[in-house]
């Protein structure tokens, strides 16, 4: 039997790296799913850092990875910044002060985050 496609889903098939934004003052935030609970944000840096003397915090976790180019991040009370490079992964526990101390500025850098309730 062949299965019925009368209440098939619309399906969106995308590769992450097509149609990346130019990038010139600001990082590029995307969303490319969420729901209750969860966001899955696709990331463009070209040289932008956090500015210095801020932190960054959510009242979410986040998991993000480095699919393309370089970026430093640095927790607050850590002696250093530790570089990812690609396929290096980091969770951010919910409330954690953290920064971005650098991203290539030569190249993008295209990350994957996912935010969620822990």
């Amino acid at each position: 039997m062949i299965p019925s496609t009368i209440n098939m889903p619309k399906i969106n098939r995308c590769n992450i790296f097509a149609g990346l934004p130019d990038i010139k003052k600001r990082e590029v935030f995307q969303t490319l799913a969420k729901g209750k609970g969860f966001k899955i944000e696709r990331i463009t840096s070209r040289g932008q850092a956090t500015p210095k003397g801020k932190w960054l915090r959510s009242k979410a976790a986040e998991w993000v990875i480095v699919l393309r180019g370089r970026a430093r991040l640095r927790f607050e009370g850590a002696r250093k910044s530790f570089d990812l490079k690609v396929g290096e992964h980091v969770f951010i526990p919910a409330n954690a002060c953290h920064r971005v101390d650098w991203t290539h500025p030569g190249r993008k850098t295209v990350w994957l985050a996912v935010h969620f309730e822990s």
